[in-house]
Parts: C-alpha cells; structure tokens; sequence
C-alpha cells in the first residue's frame, strides 16, 4: 500500500495508479501532519511542498516508515538532514533534471520548461544496494 499524502491538484495519485499500483491512499481531505501516522500503508512516495520539507522530514523520522521524495539537491547538505538522517538515506538520481508541471493543467510545463534546480530521490528503508544509485 502506498500513501502519496500531498494532494495538490490529485494527479500525483493518478500517475501511480497508471503505473499499476493499485492500492493508492491519495484523498484531498487528508493533512499530513495529523494524518501520515494514522493510516495503514507500507511506503510513502510522494514530490512533498519544498516550502515545509524540514517539518516533513522530522514527522517522517518520528513515524519511521520507509519513503521516496523528490525533493531538491540542497536538502542533501542540510544540517537537519545531517541530524536526522546521518547514515539512513539513501540517494537516487535521475538519468536528467527532474521537470514539473504547473498545477491543474495537463502538461503545461513550470519554470518555462526548464526547471533552475536540480531534484534526487531521498529514500528511506528502502533497501536499495548502494547509498547512492544512479539510474541510467
């Protein structure tokens, strides 16, 4: 079961479900904070709101469920991450720049097509063979 707690405009949990996984907890009404250690699910995977990371870091180590977060290079050298995390994450990093799209539209992309910062994949107990893991 995956919990993808960041609903935004709800397509996060469509492109899941199009990937075939079927058991998806995506519901708008759902705040993480209150939510995210009440609710029966196996991993967390989700592109979570940059602006409240650190919270959202520190509610993820408190409930100590594995995950996946697309979330900014930056965070990487961030003293709460060193605190937190120190051994326990593990890095993905995608064949190239991660690009978004802006909410509510189907493919309009954000940043005029060319997003100005790179993103990695943060895992958590996910068990993958290296600390870092490039995909190619």
């Amino acid at each position: 079961m995956i919990c993808e707690p960041f609903y935004t405009d709800g397509r996060s949990g469509q492109i899941l479900r199009d990937m075939g996984c079927t058991n998806v907890i995506h519901e708008k009404e759902y705040d993480f904070f209150e939510m995210v250690d009440k609710l029966d699910y196996d991993i967390i995977i989700s592109n979570p709101p940059f602006t409240i990371k650190k919270d959202i870091m520190i509610k993820l180590k408190e409930i100590d469920k594995p995950f996946i977060l697309i979330m900014p290079c930056s965070v990487l050298v961030t003293k709460y991450i060193r605190d937190l995390y120190r051994n326990d994450i593990q890095i993905v990093l995608p064949k190239k720049r991660i690009q978004f799209y802006r909410l509510g539209t189907d493919n309009e992309p954000a940043y005029n097509g060319k997003s100005c910062f790179e993103c990695l994949y943060y895992c958590y107990k996910c068990n993958l063979p290296r600390q870092i893991n490039w995909l190619t």
